[in-house]
């Protein structure tokens, strides 16, 4: 079972992913407004964890790449989005 800590360990694994990546580092700056200074301070705080798989999200082909080089289920990038803040699932009913 996934813990909210679990998950910011699978956040953090995804930004290295990401930074590692030169195709998609820019894309992720670009798309969040970040530069690298800004992504090192940020690294520990949930709500910026949260959006980098929010990021790792928009794209299957990037949830498929990230969990294929981690070994993991590729749905375990969105569980742990919804351990993280602003990820719960809205309740409509």
């Amino acid at each position: 079972m996934m813990t909210p800590q679990t998950a910011e360990a699978l956040a953090l694994s995804a930004l290295g992913w990401i930074a590692a990546s030169d195709d998609l580092i820019g894309v992720f700056m670009g798309a969040t407004g970040s530069s690298l200074d800004t992504m090192r301070a940020q690294a520990a705080d949930p709500a910026f964890l949260g959006s980098v798989l929010d990021f790792l999200l928009m794209d299957d082909s990037w949830v498929v790449a990230f969990c294929d080089s981690n070994d993991l289920d590729y749905r375990q990038p969105m569980i742990a989005r919804q351990l993280l803040p602003g990820g719960e699932i809205p309740n409509w009913t």
